[in-house]
């Protein structure tokens, strides 16, 4: 291999310094068409060369990062974290330094007054600035009942609100707000919107989470929220693949079964999912429900024919697959949490969130490791997955600089311009 390149690089140099002689000798003198494809003949075994073309690969910045990733920092990049209390402690810090997870999710009990709220998601981004990549920092606010900021944030109305305004402008104004609160408290990644279909009004856990029982309501609005928090700068997680709508069980309880052919999931519970995708949504999370006619073995959360058959290949998803959390008892009552993250990424997940206990957290990372290890996963496959992360944070500038003091005051009063104008329609 060395013989063959030296040998290249002898005949590119001795190349080079014949076209440096030919353009001395001839300053002004142009090439004809003929010269310019012209090849060697035994009275002119050299023909006049116009110019040479060098081809080098140039290295995306994305790529320079990931070949510059120990495999530790590759694995913690595909888990977000839930973390306790209301301030950084060992445990979290832990995390973040040693582990470097990708993310931490916030619930209401990490969060309390606006001062506190920020001053927690600032300790976490210190702590981060010596890894690599940024954190996400997520939350769920939906708006309505699920509501994670402060109680001092004034209320945003529930999607069922929105969707019987049928309002696209006024859905995006919404989402708008929902993106500026967030980035008010540092946050950069939202659990929403909701993209399910309420087709099934004894559903315990949607409701009125959704925008309507008509699927192209839902897309139509639930399409404009996404953008509305796109715009501030927040990145919006499209919930819950393929459609949580028509269950009767809650799956932070047990495990759903929805009993659906993959004709009848296209004729409602995809379409806004579909239409998300075609929208440029970033990340979608997948549902914790058995569909026993795509997959009878596993959950969608850990099922190759859904994520990467229906959602990869046949929708053409192209970004971040990411688990609801796996701590529900829909994982947590019928499988090793650990185990079903290794199964959630070979059946082509690129981020699992375990919402709950930093020991469940270290197991999965470590079951991972594990995988990798036994090759059970390969490294091109984290690799895969770390690429479509690294492209994320970089396509929405994410960085680890600390947020100042939020203005309660000027948020109420941005939300109450908007829901004002809502309430009209």
């Amino acid at each position: 291999m060395k013989k063959v390149l030296y040998i290249v690089s002898v005949l590119v140099i001795a190349a080079i310094v014949m076209l440096a002689f030919t353009l001395k000798n001839n300053p002004g003198r142009k090439s004809t068409s003929n010269e310019l494809t012209a090849k060697p003949t035994d009275g002119k075994p050299n023909p006049t060369v116009d110019h040479i073309t060098v081809w080098k690969k140039v290295e995306k910045k994305e790529e320079k990062v990931l070949s510059n990733m120990t495999l530790d920092e590759k694995i913690g990049q595909l888990v977000i974290a839930g973390i306790d209390g209301t301030a950084i402690n060992k445990a979290s810090q832990q995390l973040i330094e040693h582990y470097q997870i990708g993310g931490v999710i916030f619930y209401a009990n990490n969060v309390g007054t606006p001062d506190q709220t920020v001053q927690f998601v600032n300790s976490l981004k210190i702590a981060n600035q010596n890894n690599l990549l940024p954190l996400f920092t997520s939350i769920d606010q939906e708006g309505g009942r699920v509501a994670r900021l402060p109680k001092q944030v004034a209320k945003l109305p529930r999607s069922a609100t929105i969707g019987k305004t049928n309002d696209p402008d006024y859905a995006f104004n919404i989402g708008r707000i929902l993106g500026k609160q967030l980035t008010q408290f540092g946050f950069n990644m939202n659990f929403a919107p909701v993209l399910d279909v309420n087709s099934n009004p004894n559903n315990p856990v949607i409701g009125d989470r959704s925008f309507s029982a008509d699927p192209n309501v839902v897309s139509t609005l639930g399409i404009q929220t996404m953008k509305g928090i796109e715009e501030e700068h927040v990145i919006p997680v499209v919930k819950h693949f393929p459609g949580h709508g028509d269950t009767s069980v809650d799956s932070h309880l047990e495990l759903p079964k929805v009993d659906k052919t993959i004709q009848q999931l296209e004729q409602l519970e995809l379409i806004p999912f579909k239409k998300a995708i075609e929208a440029d949504a970033d990340v979608v999370m997948v549902a914790h429900i058995l569909l026993p006619h795509l997959d009878n073995t596993y959950p969608a959360s850990m099922s190759a024919p859904i994520i990467t058959g229906m959602l990869r290949e046949q929708l053409s998803f192209n970004g971040i697959i990411m688990t609801d959390d796996m701590t529900m008892k829909a994982i947590a009552k019928h499988y090793d949490i650990a185990q079903a993250a290794v199964q959630s990424v070979k059946a082509g997940s690129d981020v699992i969130l375990v919402a709950h206990d930093p020991e469940k957290v270290i197991a999965v990372i470590e079951a991972l490791k594990e995988a990798v290890a036994s090759n059970e996963i390969t490294e091109k496959r984290i690799d895969e997955s770390v690429m479509r992360i690294i492209e994320l944070k970089e396509k929405y500038k994410l960085d680890d600089e600390t947020t100042p003091k939020v203005n309660i005051q000027k948020i109420n009063k941005e939300i109450k311009e908007v829901t004002k104008k809502g309430s009209h329609n």
